[in-house]
């Protein structure tokens, strides 16, 4: 697949492409009240000024840029910023949270069409794309314009590296198009260089300097204050095919724990009802959040399948299983429990968080199990030694806070872009000259969407 081929079939493929997007909208998966914005149509106006686009995939990358976002709007009043992510459970996220002078826009999906009418409107004066989203029009759209582009966070795994490495004709005109790559540790800055971006630093990992996670303090009190001293545990954005395994861990500790209480936040909040009709048939009394269902006494699981709500459950709960990690999905960010006091616990399956697993695993600060037995085992132990709990959890909170200048660092980076920007002048370097276009794959190898 080349540039061009990939280009006509976006361009010739709307009818697919209409009714695939219809299915997301009949499934959820897209915002009926705004879809508008997934074909390029903008929800509102473009302000005067210069404009800052930074684009995220979803949650976990929406999250790491917030604090940085506040950092540009604060140290820039000039500029505004534009943020757009591409689902649904982001929008809602950045909406409560995106600092004044933030907008968030859905991402246009990826047809030439959609693409330039996105930046027809828009006209930003620099693009900065967080860690591996990318979309071949919508990159060779923005290159066409001449706008400054800078990669933030920039990750590339060993499985897409390899694959990229078959396409040199295509990844490499793909990160020339970039002014800048500012890489999470040096392994990505390597991968990344091999493959042809031509300027690469690394000031850090922004998912260090995300700062806790929010939460309602008068809801923590009530459902404390109903939680009572009944042993706890969470097991924190899981996907399906780990509930399971959730189940069995709750069985096998249940006996030795009375009145154990297991708390599931499945990572897609829709997926609540789906997770409830398994307790149900595995015979565990479940209560449903958003459904208003009280922990009572005879609760077993609590389901908490509602959105922003993950700050709460790590405040509750001492003990923390990560999820995606027992599927090969890639894993969760660690770094959030490890903020709010939980020992933590993750399975095998962690390869989009490699260098903030070596680095906890060398400090004693995260545990590794592979299956419902081995995780029963630790979450006993944890609940059952405080000395022991206590040193995971301390060991935890020190590498979470411990690089929060990674803020400055990456500001350094940007600022001589920004500066010459916010006075008038247009950013200090213009993008390198290079094709632009891309293989049908994002940066981890996964099948990009129409």
């Amino acid at each position: 697949m080349t540039p061009a081929l990939y280009r006509g079939f976006t361009t010739l493929a709307l009818p697919l492409i209409s009714l695939y997007l219809a299915r997301r909208r009949a499934q959820g998966k897209e915002d009926g009240d705004r879809f508008p914005e997934r074909l390029g149509c903008a929800g509102r106006a473009r302000p005067d000024g210069p404009l800052i686009w930074l684009h995220a995939a979803s949650v976990g990358e929406a999250l790491s840029i917030l604090r940085l976002t506040a950092r540009i709007l604060t140290d820039y009043p000039e500029v505004n910023m534009l943020v757009t992510t591409g689902t649904v459970t982001s929008a809602r996220l950045l909406a409560e949270r995106l600092p004044p002078g933030a907008i968030h826009q859905y991402v246009p999906v990826d047809r030439p069409a959609w693409a330039r009418r996105f930046l027809d409107h828009w006209r930003p004066d620099i693009a900065l794309w967080v860690e591996s989203e990318f979309w071949p029009n919508l990159i060779a759209e923005t290159q066409a314009r001449a706008i400054t582009m800078i990669l933030l966070n920039g990750r590339m795994s060993l499985r897409s590296f390899a694959a990229w490495r078959r396409w040199p004709g295509l990844i490499r005109p793909l990160l020339g198009g970039f002014a800048l790559c500012l890489a999470q540790d040096e392994d990505e800055a390597k991968r990344l260089r091999a493959l042809g971006a031509p300027s690469v630093k690394t000031p850090g990992n922004l998912k260090f300097a995300s700062g806790p996670l929010p939460v309602d303090e008068e809801e923590a009190g009530r459902l404390s204050h109903s939680i009572g001293a009944r042993p706890i545990w969470l097991a924190a954005s899981t996907h399906a095919g780990e509930e399971e395994i959730v189940v069995e861990v709750h069985r096998r500790v249940a006996p030795a724990h009375p009145g154990l209480l297991t708390v599931i936040v499945p990572r897609h909040p829709s997926r609540g009802r789906e997770v409830a009709a398994a307790l149900a048939r595995a015979g565990l009394k479940g209560a449903l959040r958003s459904q208003g269902d009280a922990i009572a006494p005879e609760t077993e699981v609590y389901i908490a399948d509602t959105l922003g709500e993950l700050g709460l459950f790590y405040r509750l709960c001492p003990v923390a299983f990560i999820g995606g990690s027992l599927i090969p999905h890639g894993g969760q960010n660690l770094l959030e429990p490890a903020r709010l006091d939980c020992a933590v616990i993750h399975g095998p399956h962690m390869e989009n968080f490699r260098a903030v697993v070596e680095e906890m695993t060398d400090a004693g600060a995260s545990i590794e199990a592979g299956n419902a037995r081995d995780i029963a085992r630790w979450v006993a132990s944890l609940l059952d030694d405080t000395a022991l709990r206590a040193g995971r959890i301390e060991a935890a909170r020190r590498i979470a806070t411990a690089k929060d200048g990674v803020i400055d660092a990456v500001m350094a980076e940007l600022e001589p872009f920004i500066e010459a920007l916010a006075k008038g002048g247009g950013p200090a370097a213009p993008p390198p000259t290079g094709a632009g276009g891309q293989a049908p794959r994002d940066m981890e190898g996964k099948r990009a969407r129409p």
